[in-house]
């Protein structure tokens, strides 16, 4: 399992649309990241800054992305959330979400 994390702007003017939205999300988007081995994916919000989170338990990241990417209804979503969206990736990453690095993790076992 590979744990990703992304951070987004909200734009202002689009938080409660964005909200909306995200507390009725589309079965046919959910079922198509879990096909995609997406698991525990979350999105917070703190003031206009979206931080999402998720778990990857395939073996080709990059060619599950592209199956959603290429999925009809998710394209459909895509065009409902990205107008409240504003990117923080690089310009020309390829990334509309800006890819975080993971500093520190909390494992479920330990050393004693």
């Amino acid at each position: 399992m590979q744990r990703y994390g992304a951070v987004i702007r909200l734009r202002p003017e689009r938080r409660a649309e964005y909200l909306r939205l995200h507390a009725e999300v589309w079965p046919s988007v959910e079922q198509t990241l879990r096909a995609a081995n997406i698991r525990n994916y979350t999105i917070f919000l703190h003031d206009d800054l979206l931080f999402g989170y998720y778990e990857y338990v395939g073996t080709d990241h990059a060619a599950d992305q592209a199956r959603i990417a290429a999925d009809p209804q998710t394209r459909q979503w895509w065009q409902l959330t990205d107008p409240c969206q504003q990117s923080l990736a690089e310009p020309d990453s390829g990334h509309w979400w800006a890819p975080m690095q993971e500093v520190w993790h909390l494992s479920e076992g330990g050393t004693a």
